[in-house]
């Protein structure tokens, strides 16, 4: 495809260089970029944030991770309403990085760090619906010794709400998206319904909420081959191929869909909150997220007498193709997940003290995916195939944490903090994929992992403007129990123990002039120790992978100077920034190292050392113009591989899925109190997946290209009741492929009435 010669983050830049104003807490701000109110953590970083008021009104929001997409710097690998592997991207940190971010709700931990990957390891966002967010806010870089080695890229707060006193609301929405590329031209509908109930009873409050949503995906995938170099006239004669490139430049044919999914999903949630005498809070959530997805795949082939062929020796335009049955089989499959969350606190509060006592359990109780194995189509019917359990896997969490006003200018934060992971992977072969029993053990991951923390934060108030934070936290980690087995290639495994300790520096220093001006210098050191995945995950199919259990901690060493200006009106944030990572933990493809014979497939490697900097410009500015509201932001990332002997070919490139441009903006015009009418973009610049750059194609299936994503809302409050929203999202229809494709135009029609 031709370059675009609109450059939408230098156009961003334009824009917020002419903003500045405030950004206070009330139900019109739309993206905050100052600083949170402290908290008991105290963190010392730039922020973001974004209230429920907001997310209604701009936002075409039907999944919780949808609420984030237009705050600064962050990239939500969102492939279809539904997704259940949807990570985000920070300054720094590519999609496949999902254990440098750390998001959280009212401090349940939802990101899957069994796994530093945008599949299985992504952040289970489900067990919150978008109805019962109160904000959420986002902070970046590992500034904060509150917050364990994964924050290096960011630290995303959900807070939920409790009822003041009875309220009730039931919301649906209607999506509909057209799909066309290649052979397949689909109309994509989704249908979504909740209701919630709250009220509160004296010092008792209580909360509940269900939510529903049946949805069908665009193809997450394309059965392709690669053009063989002659003519020949060997193999049944089919049509419909479409021709095409691969991501380094090779002329292959797409075959066919694969992973259309039709998913239905249910979420229940439950909240109590019970007042304790002196101020202090016992506070209980649970939620269960229950999904099951049918993904289907569409061959384009057909024979001569019109059949569709999936698979054996073919002659596509003169050239002999051999299509394995795995090529659409692997795309037929169906998933049955039920995973519960449960949550218990105890707070306490007076002026000089603030305490929090919390304990998280994350459970895949039942997870189970059954995947055709045999040629389509008899594989519609049944036939061999697998059966991937991952039922046991899950997390515990435990966190003590205080904040004590000390006197004489001092704010001393500290706590306790420990975690236990668990990966149970088991694959068996069956004989009927579709219902039958397993059978013999085929693949098996498993492993645990314990880390237990101290950490300490001081902010001392040397002067009137000046304010000095410093801290540390020191961290003990451990993997253990590591089994991995394969029955072909013939693999069993007892994994060696791990062990490592590492102390973690904070530093922060703050000059506030005057309420209008504020400038930040911080320093933040962080250990990210291996997940279970990258030590113990094996996997021989589609694309093989091997573990390394002899992987080390990365250690990432990031700094900030951040100046912000703020009047009564909006804010305006320039931020810089530098990350340097030693033994950055990445994916890479190439020979798998020790298996004979040689054999392409992906590992993760200790690379010595990368580096990422740049500059960060966010802004939001109320009533610009009489009524209008507009906020956005702009970011310029260097990020590359700077030291790596085994791979030298990825010394200077971009490091992958870390876009040099990123931006946003979002424009909110109220004519009238009861209706907004908003218009919002998203722009990344071209993007890799491989750690040398060497996918020089960006827009083709397992590519990564740039993307302009417009998307215009409209919300009517109709009385004081009832509230409707009409929305476009990616109105432009930009056809764009962050290695899968993405969506493209949906119309979305929204409603919700409350009491």
């Amino acid at each position: 495809m031709p370059a675009r010669t609109f450059r939408p983050a230098a156009a961003c830049a334009a824009a917020l260089a002419c903003l500045s104003g405030p950004a206070f807490a009330d139900d019109e701000a739309i993206i905050v970029t100052a600083r949170a109110a402290p908290d008991i953590e105290n963190a010392k970083s730039s922020s973001a944030s974004v209230e429920a008021a907001a997310i209604a009104r701009t936002i075409n929001a039907v999944n919780v991770e949808d609420t984030v997409k237009y705050l600064p710097s962050l990239i939500v690998r969102k492939r279809h309403i539904g997704d259940t592997q949807a990570p985000i991207a920070t300054r720094t940190s590519g999609l496949g990085a999902s254990a440098r971010s750390l998001i959280y709700a009212d401090g349940a931990l939802l990101s899957a760090l069994i796994g530093n990957n945008n599949t299985s390891a992504s952040p289970r966002w489900a067990t919150i619906s978008t109805e019962e967010i109160e904000r959420i806010d986002v902070l970046y870089g590992p500034f904060s010794a509150a917050y364990p080695g994964n924050s290096i890229g960011a630290v995303v707060n959900i807070t939920t709400r409790l009822p003041d006193r009875l309220e009730a609301s039931v919301n649906g929405a209607v999506n509909v998206q057209s799909f066309d590329q290649y052979g397949t031209h689909r109309m994509l509908p989704t249908a979504q319904a909740g209701a919630n109930i709250g009220d509160r009873f004296g010092p008792l409050a209580l909360f509940a909420a269900i939510d529903h949503v049946t949805s069908n995906s665009q193809p997450l995938g394309y059965a392709t081959a690669l053009q063989p170099a002659g003519n020949s006239n060997a193999g049944q004669p089919v049509t419909g191929a479409v021709p095409g490139l691969n991501r380094t430049g090779q002329p292959i044919r797409i075959l066919g869909a694969t992973g259309q999914e039709h998913q239905r999903q249910d979420r229940l949630r439950f909240k109590a909150a019970l007042g304790l005498a002196d101020n202090i809070r016992l506070t209980y959530s649970a939620a269960l997220f229950a999904n099951d997805t049918d993904a289907r795949p569409t061959t384009y082939l057909r024979s001569a007498a019109g059949m569709p062929v999936y698979a054996g020796a073919m002659n596509i335009e003169g050239r002999s193709y051999t299509i394995p049955a795995s090529a659409f089989a692997s795309g037929l499959y169906e998933t049955r997940q039920r995973h519960w969350s449960h949550t218990l606190s105890l707070a306490g509060a007076s002026p000089e003290f603030e305490w929090r006592v919390i304990g998280t359990l994350f459970d895949y109780s039942h997870d189970v995916q059954r995947v055709a194995g045999t040629a389509l189509p008899g594989a519609f019917e049944g036939g061999t195939g697998t059966i991937t359990r991952l039922d046991g896997t899950g997390w515990r969490t435990f966190d003590a944490k205080a904040l004590w006003q000390a006197g004489a200018g001092h704010r001393l934060g500290f706590g306790a903090h420990g975690d236990w992971f668990t990966l149970n992977s088991n694959r068996y072969r069956t004989a009927d994929w579709i219902g039958g029993p397993r059978a013999a053990l085929d693949l098996r991951a498993h492993g645990k992992s314990r880390t237990t923390a101290l950490w300490a934060q001081d902010e001392w108030a040397l002067t009137d403007t000046l304010t000095l934070t410093a801290g540390g936290r020191y961290e003990w980690w451990r993997a253990y129990d590591g089994e991995n087995f394969s029955l072909a290639p013939a693999l069993a495994i007892k994994q060696p123990r791990r062990s490592a300790a590492h102390f973690s520096p904070k530093a922060s220093i703050a000059w506030t002039p005057d309420a209008a001006w504020s400038a930040r210098l911080s320093f933040g050191q962080a250990w990210r120790f291996p997940t279970l995945g990258e030590l113990y995950q094996i996997v021989t199919t589609p694309v093989p992978a091997v573990p390394d259990p002899d992987l080390r901690p990365e250690r990432a060493r990031s700094e900030e100077l951040a100046v912000e200006h703020r009047n009564g009106r909006g804010t305006l944030r320039l931020s810089l920034f530098n990350e340097a990572v030693k033994d950055a933990l990445i994916s890479q493809s190439g020979p798998l190292p020790g298996v004979t014979p040689t054999q392409i497939g992906n590992f993760v490697q200790n690379v010595p050392r990368t580096r990422a900097r740049g500059v960060e410009l966010a802004a939001e500015q109320r009533d610009l113009l009489p009524r209008l509201d507009l906020s956005g932001s702009v970011t310029y990332a260097d990020a590359e591989t700077r030291a790596n002997p085994v791979f030298p070919a990825s010394i200077g490139k971009q490091l992958p899925s870390v876009p040099r441009w990123k931006a946003t903006m979002v424009g909110t015009w109220r004519p009238a109190e009861s209706l907004s009418l908003t218009a919002a973009m998203r722009y990344a610049s071209r993007n890799y997946g491989a750690l040398d750059n060497s996918d020089i194609v960006g827009n083709t299936y397992q590519g990564f290209y740039e993307y302009l994503v417009v998307d215009l809302r409209a919300q009517l409050k109709v009385d004081e009741h009832l509230t409707l929203g009409l929305g476009v999202d990616n109105i432009g229809r930009d056809r764009y492929f962050l290695f899968h494709p993405f969506p493209q135009r949906a119309v979305q029609f929204d409603a919700r009435w409350k009491l």
